[in-house]
């Protein structure tokens, strides 16, 4: 199956070989690659991090998809019970006092995909979310486990609390005040992650265990 050149010929902005040559796109690249990058530019929209973990695939997959997990891996998600919909947990985020944090928990086994639709405050309008992915780390990076990525996008409400009446108190601080520290504080959780799964696989333990509340799958 051949391109139909045509249809992309009136596209600006296109770095194709038709367009660019070798030389070319070297230069391009070289401009681009800068020994040090402004925060912002890299996290200012977008916050991924990623790690290896020596942990069978699917073994790290499971334990991501029950999310009641979240209480062992993050540094402040806790005590989550149904919160009275199918599929919907409410629990405590302990970075503030008395912070309702609500979550669902979306998946796909055939990718490996564990994305947690959260809020705090309120049920209705699950606005942070947590795109997580598995991937066996024998096809990446030819080596046994796991990689494992987490992408978090500046939704809009980061900037601006949708419901402040909800809040607790008014003078509670906003999670979207913390942005600047997600890249910092995701990669301290994920390590949280790779710490106890890697302890439970070496050692022979369950890796999954029961939740301490029987919460809505």
């Amino acid at each position: 199956m051949s391109t139909d050149e045509s249809m992309l010929a009136d596209i600006p902005g296109l770095v194709r070989v038709e367009n660019t040559d070798v030389a070319q796109l070297m230069e391009r690249c070289q401009e681009m690659t800068r020994p040090s990058y402004p925060h912002e530019q890299v996290y200012g929209q977008h916050c991924t991090v990623v790690e290896h973990i020596d942990c069978p695939p699917g073994d790290t997959y499971a334990y991501l998809s029950r999310g009641h997990h979240l209480e062992e891996w993050t540094y402040s998600v806790r005590d989550f019970r149904p919160a009275g919909l199918p599929g919907l947990w409410v629990g405590r985020d302990r970075l503030d006092l008395d912070t309702a944090i609500y979550c669902r928990v979306r998946t796909q086994a055939e990718a490996m995909t564990v994305d947690y639709h959260c809020a705090w405050d309120t049920g209705d309008d699950l606005w942070m979310i947590y795109l997580m992915r598995v991937v066996p780390a024998e096809a990446v990076l030819g080596r046994p486990g796991s990689v494992v990525t987490w992408t978090n996008c500046r939704h809009p409400h980061y900037d601006r609390n949708p419901r402040p009446d909800l809040a607790p108190r008014p003078d509670r601080p906003w999670v979207g005040q913390y942005w600047d520290l997600f890249a910092a504080g995701h990669a301290l959780e994920m390590r949280n992650l790779k710490t106890i799964l890697e302890h439970r696989h070496r050692n022979g333990l369950p890796i999954s265990v029961p939740p301490a509340t029987t919460v809505a799958q």
